[in-house]
């Protein structure tokens, strides 16, 4: 009877416990039934649905004036020096200081992981990738290598001059870079960005392909931090919440911070289309309200993962490739597009409210105030 007695007060127990950490958990767009596009997401809606993709973040939250970090993107897990994969940048508008762009440019491949942090900060990442790329027994006597570091400014929720991120803290984030579901929202170089006037951060959202066009899956990582009207699936959530810019006209202009857009995809695309693709991705941030102001770094990396387009080391004058043909292209363009509006709208529903340097507090995005408008407005 004891033993009974036992087992109801644990199953209760059980049953409150899943109870309140379902109550803790956010929500996600997508889970309170708001659509981006017309394609299926990957099983973790994440970047890492494209096999081998890994991503880690370092998370560095200290005292009243430290919020900041770094998010590692990893393109597969062999010797990326070594077995490159093409990729390639487009500049949505170029107020930034992404490192690594010329020789992509100019070879259309890259041959690091991507680190993602705050503005100030790129020469500890670009450090953190050469130490990586060291660690590999066959590039013990390299002498070049082309990291490719991107940013975001987290001035003001961070005391960016501090210059808080260390090579060791980058490398850090590489280490613990993992395939699976994906953190999202105040974390690794997401901790310190604002979004629309609200808690920004990090996001990530794929595009599963139906089989009969090929079947490849695309996944989206952003950062956000950067300014405009905020809109979802066509709402216009800003105005209806009051913040959005150029609601008070009389008050001094005031520039956006940025946005990082890392795109992976296991479609076989060369840098040619990996570019157009980047492109697109501009057409999603368009979607959320995102202006790409004067201020603004707004960047977009797309890289393929597919082993026949690989640049790997051949005997002879001449290699050969298997790529995508430009005629396929089209659905690939709708999901990068869905992918990473659905980004940018899952990180700010991920963010918290945050207080940092000088007391400065940055609220969270009122997720119920705006399901309560979308509501209203999709009647």
């Amino acid at each position: 009877m004891l033993l009974g007695f036992r087992y109801k007060v644990f199953t209760l127990f059980f049953i409150f416990l899943c109870h309140s950490v379902a109550f803790a958990q956010k929500v996600t767009p997508r889970s309170a039934g708001i659509p981006f596009g017309i394609l299926s997401t990957g099983k973790y809606n994440a970047i890492t649905d494209v096999k081998g993709v890994k991503v880690g973040h370092f998370t560095k939250i200290e005292g009243r004036n430290i919020r900041t970090g770094a998010t590692a993107i990893i393109p597969h897990n062999g010797n990326i020096y070594r077995e490159k994969v093409p990729a390639a940048i487009y500049i949505g508008n170029g107020y930034g200081k992404l490192a690594g762009y010329s020789q992509v440019k100019e070879l259309g491949n890259i041959e690091t992981p991507i680190l993602l942090t705050n503005t100030l900060n790129i020469a500890s990442c670009l450090d953190a990738l050469i130490d990586y790329t060291l660690t590999f027994d066959e590039n013990k006597n390299i002498r070049s290598v082309n990291g490719i570091v991107g940013e975001t400014n987290d001035g003001s929720l961070n005391d960016i001059q501090g210059r808080y991120i260390k090579p060791k803290d980058g490398l850090q984030a590489l280490l613990d870079a993992n395939s699976g579901p994906v953190q999202e929202g105040n974390v690794g170089a997401g901790t310190g960005t604002i979004c629309f006037g609200f808690k920004g951060g990090i996001g990530t959202a794929s595009r599963k392909l139906p089989e009969q066009v090929g079947g490849y899956t695309l996944g989206v990582l952003v950062q956000t931090n950067f300014g405009g009207v905020l809109q979802i699936n066509g709402v216009p959530v800003g105005q209806e919440l009051g913040q959005y810019k150029f609601k008070d006209l009389g008050l001094p202009y005031k520039d956006d911070g940025s946005c990082m857009i890392v795109i992976a995809t296991d479609a076989p695309l060369t840098s040619r289309n990996l570019e157009r693709l980047a492109k697109r991705s501009m057409l999603g941030l368009g979607r959320t309200g995102g202006i790409q102001d004067h201020g603004s770094g707004d960047y977009a990396i797309a890289f393929s993962t597919a082993q026949s387009v690989r640049v790997v080391y051949v005997e002879g004058a001449t290699r050969t490739t298997e790529e995508l043909k430009d005629e396929s292209l089209g659905i690939l363009f709708e999901a990068v597009i869905e992918a990473t509006e659905e980004a940018i709208i899952n990180s700010l529903f991920a963010a918290e409210t945050m207080t940092g340097q000088n007391g400065l507090t940055i609220k969270e995005l009122p997720v119920d105030e705006v399901l309560k408008i979308m509501k209203t407005k999709k009647q």
